[in-house]
């Protein structure tokens, strides 16, 4: 997968794409996946790197959602618990079970959520991934050898799934590769194309060279996340907003703050919403809060009373209380939650997927998570065929294995998120001595990974390889900014970029990394 050359497929006269999709994100990267497959003609542009916003900064977890069920959204349970086991089949590099204990502190906690959890193993069905089951005092302590004791009675145990949320996005883009698609990133919207009334395509501009290009479709879909209103006034000024913006953040702690394989579920919190804390990456990761916010951000800021929150409610389930110091990493991320009359908690705003096609044809596809991301696709294309006039073929991702599917043997166990990429991978890190060498003494990170990532995942810049390529912004943002120097100039080294471009990256990377510290 080559920018360069996917970029001269945009140069070609007279073409008309069968879909353009705008938006990178899970939500576009999961429309193009499904075009492609069905073997339609699709352009994905994203105008920053792939999974660049919301869908790198999520809780990490595929998940029917308990809090849904207990919404009494039994239909978005059973949608997202049926999607959860197919991205399981389709991506298990990425994708695993993860045990999650709710601790009981109330005699009433265990059979009430305990009586909640088995409906929730029914509804799963055979797309279940374990069984809940009550545990005793001692039990829960063996799960979570941190936990507060102090009045705890037991706890409840079931499972859900997590993940690998911008590993994904890189591998959704390089499916669309493999179907036959054209997947871009850098490159912005800035227009669209409308003839006779009706939006016939649109005028992008690579954000590298700055050169624009006029592009035509059969049907363009709106799939921009927490953007969508900026594309939807594109079509109609007077659009009415769809988006009520919700920020969610999340703290990344030391790994002895949660050791094992475990994961915490607390039901309630002090604003009605679900809180976890999950090992991940050696990491414990806890989140997240729901704040409504009236600004849309490229990079949102964590507010102090949500860093608060978080650290106030961990300290709360944890015999060691974390502090502001204790934090390696923040990062925040904005919901595209669809607007629902006057309410005014975007906590309760219901996460179900909605798609609307305006009087000129232009789609939009907009909420829904994640764990969805397929159904939402297949819903999109199944209309957009319409707008498009093109014959109906049926939807195949129910069974499309995702770049990167199979597992390989325990040799390569560092390098198991590439899936069936790490055999060529460890090849790469072998052929050259400095190519296997790591890039910070702390971490198995090595410059060989930073050469596959240009080469063959068309990280640009050192953002996408320190965030998303691989996961170190998040995991510790301080180590990250001592390996942008290194990451820079062997990125340069690649892309062919003078020195200057080193001194840019490695400035602006600093500049962001020091919103991810407290």
């Amino acid at each position: 997968m080559n920018r360069n050359e996917l970029l001269v497929r945009l140069t070609r006269a007279q073409k008309i794409w069968d879909f353009i999709v705008i938006g990178g994100g899970a939500t576009g990267l999961g429309v193009a996946v499904d075009a492609a497959s069905r073997g339609f003609d699709v352009l994905l542009l994203e105008r920053g790197d792939f999974g660049c916003g919301t869908s790198s900064r999520s809780t990490k977890l595929v998940h029917g959602g308990v809090r849904y069920l207990q919404q009494g959204n039994i239909a978005l349970v059973l949608e997202a618990l049926k999607e959860r086991g197919i991205l399981r089949d389709n991506a298990p590099h990425l994708v695993h079970d993860l045990p999650f204990v709710v601790p009981n502190y109330d005699w009433w906690e265990g059979p009430f959520y305990g009586i909640g959890l088995k409906i929730y193993d029914l509804l799963a069905g055979k797309h279940g991934f374990g069984e809940s089951h009550h545990l005793s005092k001692e039990e829960t302590i063996q799960h979570l050898p941190t936990i507060e004791t102090e009045g705890l009675l037991g706890g409840t145990l079931y499972y859900d799934g997590q993940f690998d949320d911008a590993r994904l996005a890189v591998n959704l883009a390089q499916t669309i590769y493999e179907q036959g698609g054209t997947p871009l990133n850098y490159v912005s919207v800035d227009k669209l194309i409308k003839t006779d009334e009706m939006v016939t395509g649109v005028i992008a501009t690579d954000r590298e060279t700055g050169k624009t290009y006029p592009l035509s479709a059969r049907a363009v879909i709106n799939a921009t996340g927490v953007f969508t209103d900026s594309i939807c006034v594109m079509d109609n000024p007077q659009a009415p907003p769809m988006i009520a913006p919700s920020q969610g953040i999340h703290i990344v702690l030391d790994e002895s703050f949660l050791p094992g394989d475990s994961a915490i579920m607390v039901p309630h919190t002090d604003d009605g919403r679900v809180l976890f804390a999950i090992p991940w990456h050696h990491r414990t990761l806890v989140g997240t809060t729901d704040t409504p916010v009236s600004e849309i951000a490229a990079e949102p800021l964590p507010l102090p009373e949500e860093i608060e929150f978080l650290l106030k409610h961990t300290a709360r389930y944890l015999t060691r209380d974390p502090s502001p110091k204790d934090v390696l990493s923040i990062f925040a991320g904005l919901r595209p939650l669809v607007k629902s009359g006057d309410e005014t908690n975007t906590a309760f705003i219901s996460r179900d997927h909605t798609l609307h096609i305006s009087r000129s044809g232009l789609i939009t596809i907009t909420g829904g998570k994640w764990t969805t991301y397929r159904k939402m696709a297949e819903d999109t294309i199944d209309q957009a065929l319409l707008i498009a006039r093109l014959d109906h073929r049926p939807c195949v991702t129910v069974d499309l294995q995702l770049h990167g599917y199979h597992l390989h043997p325990e040799k390569f166990d560092s390098l198991a998120h590439y899936g069936c990429d790490a055999p060529a991978i460890s090849d790469l890190l072998n052929s050259q001595t400095e190519w296997g060498q790591p890039i910070h003494p702390d971490f198995d990170i090595c410059i060989g990974e930073i050469i596959w990532a240009v080469r063959h995942e068309m990280a640009r810049t050192v953002e996408d390889f320190l965030s998303r390529r691989t996961r170190m912004l998040l995991l510790d943002a301080r180590a990250s900014v001592e390996m942008a120097m290194t990451v820079a100039e062997i990125m340069a080294e690649e892309l062919k970029h003078p020195k200057e471009w080193i001194e840019v990256q490695v400035r602006r990377y600093r500049t962001m990394a020091k919103k991810y510290v407290v």
